[in-house]
């Protein structure tokens, strides 16, 4: 306790440095939190941009081959041969749906069938990207219905939606019928129940939805599914979800970072580069907290050799200047998150003009609990260099001095 006592005192005496002390401190959190709210941020928004019109784990047939074996004593090399001619599909899809529908951390399925074909209108001829649903969950996986700009959603038995760039390629308009080929070789007339407008290019002007009804006929799949698409409650825990589904189900499970993978590989990069940053402004604060402590020793050099004269023991001495690093630490780490928090919070009602975050910053994913502690940690450590420099002084020659 008079320990503690001595250590606040010696603060207290020079509150101006003290206080410049603690201000270094904080603005070091600060810059700490703020990095670390930017970052996880921009994480948090590439993910839900990517993940928002995508599933987070796909599920699909197993590719099954054929392999030429060789004849014994003969070297040869395996051929794989697949078929092209049956498609691959997922036959017992409703006991896989049932599983599916007993995990929690599932909150959306979407059966489907998806293939190739084009859209013939008079002369023009375009491929499109096909994506066959039940018409009740046609927003499971991508809010399609909110992104309607003419026509409606009603897909019914002989409807179809596209984008607004392949409508104007084709020259269609809701409401206007338009001839359908697969790579099946079948066709059928259809018409444009409504047009979306994603603000994906590449969806806006290759992809089309139909029914799970008409498309069974279309690409001659009388019963199974191509593929399953689930979201989940946490998009971050696809890869756990996708190794047990596909343990579960047998079927090939591809969660959204396998899809994405230069994404992923990106926001690696891009938190390795703010760890670096913040590693640099915390050793900064750690220096600036050193050298000072070592300045406080060498002023008070006549004091603490006094101390020494009448018994005080080293380790007295050594604590007193760990206990100021420790104080200097706490509080400033404390006052650091408190304006760091509240910056954050602060930018994070900056809007542009379509009403947009300006910044993507998470206020309340600074790393706080982190930084106090390693910030507090820190402090301790730097102030062990100055503690046994002033726990050394001989108090013969302090004395004199």
């Amino acid at each position: 306790m008079f320990t503690f006592t001595v250590a606040r005192r010696y603060l207290l005496s020079n509150r101006a440095q003290s206080a410049l002390l603690v201000a270094g401190v904080a603005l070091g959190v600060t810059a700490f939190v703020f990095i670390t709210a930017l970052i996880q941020g921009l994480a948090i928004r590439l993910t839900d941009e990517v993940t928002a019109n995508s599933a987070h784990v796909s599920l699909e047939p197993v590719t099954r081959v054929a392999r030429v074996l060789p004849k014994p004593g003969v070297e040869t090399e395996a051929v794989a041969l697949v078929s092209t001619f049956q498609r691959q599909q997922i036959r017992e899809w409703q006991s896989t749906v049932a599983l599916l529908r007993e995990q929690p951390s599932v909150s959306a399925i979407s059966t489907q069938i998806t293939g190739s074909a084009f859209l013939v209108k008079g002369q023009a001829v375009a491929p499109v990207s096909v994506t066959a649903v039940e018409p009740e969950n046609l927003d499971a996986i991508s809010p399609i219905s909110r992104q309607i700009v003419s026509g409606r959603r009603s897909l019914g038995a002989d409807g179809i939606l596209i984008g607004t760039k392949l409508a104007e390629t084709l020259g269609l308009s809701a409401g206007q019928p338009v001839l359908f080929r697969t790579d099946r070789g079948v066709e059928r007339l259809l018409t444009v129940r409504g047009i979306f407008r994603t603000g994906v290019r590449s969806a806006d002007e290759r992809v089309a939805y139909l029914s799970l009804q008409s498309a069974r006929p279309l690409f001659r799949l009388p019963e199974g599914l191509t593929n399953i698409e689930l979201k989940l409650d946490d998009a971050n825990r696809a890869r756990d979800v996708a190794v047990f589904l596909q343990d579960a189900t047998g079927l090939r499970a591809t969660p959204w970072q396998e899809r994405n993978a230069n994404l992923e590989d990106a926001l690696t990069a891009q938190a390795q580069t703010g760890t670096l940053i913040q590693m640099f402004s915390l050793i900064s604060v750690l220096i600036g907290i050193a050298s000072a402590l070592m300045l406080s020793a060498n002023r008070r050099r006549g004091e603490i050799g006094i101390m020494r004269a009448f018994g005080i023991s080293k380790s007295f001495i050594a604590t007193v200047f760990v206990l100021q690093g420790l104080l200097i630490g706490l509080v400033g780490a404390a006052v650091g998150c408190i304006t760091g928090y509240g910056l954050c919070l602060w930018l994070s009602t900056l809007t542009k003009a379509d009403g947009s975050m300006a910044l993507p910053i998470a206020p309340g994913q600074g790393g706080y609990a982190l930084v106090l502690i390693l910030t507090t940690l820190g402090s301790v450590l730097a102030s062990v260099i100055p503690a046994r420099s002033a726990a050394r002084l001989d108090p013969l020659q302090a004395i004199q001095q």
